[in-house]
């Protein structure tokens, strides 16, 4: 099949998930990028455009006259890859959506549960396709971890852990030139949540693909260590899931040691499950009364969907940017098969995490009183 012509808004050269993204797109050969508004600034997008190879006249001031020329090229842009500040993400994806051009988004989904609501409705009028890019869903013992709960290996669902915990805000680095902190700790840009739309939306989502599970309600205590910050640094939440399953999630982007600590853990009557990301080729199943073993990734009791999501023999360490891959190779399956994947998160999967947010907050301003998202 031909490569999905793919087009980008933001990331431009210097922006860290702007090159994960095409890393990931031209992995499998799936995606070919050929089109770019990859700055607000008109001259640093175009020296984007020259950087990345791509035909200067692809290169555009802004996302809504990218939007309007492509979708007028018979040789214009399929897909559309949005790797912005969040409070860009509802208008960019808008514009794309109302002409039909595919939307493969970063998250969290936006910066406002207002604006994602808004946003689900265009995606819903659309005859085009959202895909959200959680990507730690990539994994292949992620997946493998699903299954097995899905299967009963676990039997019935108690508790849930999940953990994301870094360290690279331990400091006020936002006031020390790091722009990739500066959005992130500005509510206009960033929303209402910093580390908890930054990585808790991850951990969250992460939980609930997993267990198969939503959360009914839940308390937050929600921080901001660093002084003068605007946005939440560290969290602490209690969950309550509409299956009964009761749960946990700490997010932290002030945990000096902690370079990228995303971990869950599962529990049932019948077993446990444990995966760290820091070492995703390794999913711990521990049947009750039975000793711990190791699954790895196509290796002895490897399921399919692990097996499905891997590219090398076993012993050879696949990681984040392979993860991040599976998205889009398993996006473009899904166009051009035109077969939805129902394991790919999309705009339900925005909201539930803006919605997520947004009751964290509530909840943790209201004395952590129980809040239903």
């Amino acid at each position: 099949m031909e490569p999905v012509r793919l087009g980008m808004v933001g990331g431009g050269t210097g922006a860290f998930i702007g090159a994960v993204h095409r890393i990931a797109a031209r992995m499998d050969g799936h995606f070919t990028l050929v089109a770019g508004a990859l700055s607000s600034d008109p001259d640093r997008s175009r020296e984007s455009t020259v950087a990345l190879g791509l035909d200067p006249a692809r290169s555009y001031d802004s996302f809504a006259e990218m939007a309007e020329a492509e979708s007028q090229r018979e040789d214009g842009i399929e897909a559309v890859s949005i790797v912005t500040p969040n409070h860009l993400h509802a208008p960019a994806a808008t514009e794309f959506l109302k002409r039909g051009i595919h939307v493969i988004c970063d998250k969290p989904l936006t910066a406002t549960l207002p604006e994602a609501e808004a946003l689900e409705q265009a995606a819903r009028a659309s005859s085009a396709q959202f895909i959200l890019t959680h990507n730690y869903t990539g994994y292949p013992m992620v997946r493998q971890a699903r299954a097995m709960v899905a299967r009963g290996d676990l039997g019935q669902l108690r508790l849930v852990h999940v953990a994301y915990l870094q360290n690279w805000m331990t400091e006020a680095v936002e006031a020390q030139g790091s722009k990739q902190a500066e959005w992130r700790t500005d509510p206009a840009r960033a929303g209402a949540g910093g580390a908890l739309g930054d990585i808790g939306t991850h951990a969250h989502n992460l939980a609930g693909f997993i267990t198969g599970q939503q959360v009914e309600s839940l308390a937050a205590d929600i921080q901001s260590f660093v002084p003068g910050r605007k946005l939440d640094d560290n969290a602490h939440v209690l969950l309550r899931f509409a299956g009964g399953m009761r749960g946990t999630l700490m997010c932290s982007q002030i945990a000096p040691g902690q370079e990228n600590g995303l971990s869950v853990k599962v529990f049932g009557d019948k077993g446990g499950l444990e995966w760290f990301q820091e070492h995703p080729n390794e999913l711990w199943f521990t049947p009750h009364g039975e000793p711990t073993r190791r699954l790895s990734r196509m290796g002895a009791g490897a399921e399919q969907v692990a097996i499905d999501a891997s590219r090398v023999p076993p012993g050879h360490p696949e990681g984040y940017l392979e993860a991040f891959a599976n998205i889009y190779a398993d996006t473009a399956a899904m166009l051009r098969s035109g077969v939805s994947d129902a394991v790919l998160p999309g705009i339900a999967d925005g909201i539930a995490g803006m919605r997520f947010v947004t009751a964290c907050v509530a909840s943790s301003e209201n004395n952590s009183a129980w809040t239903q998202p």
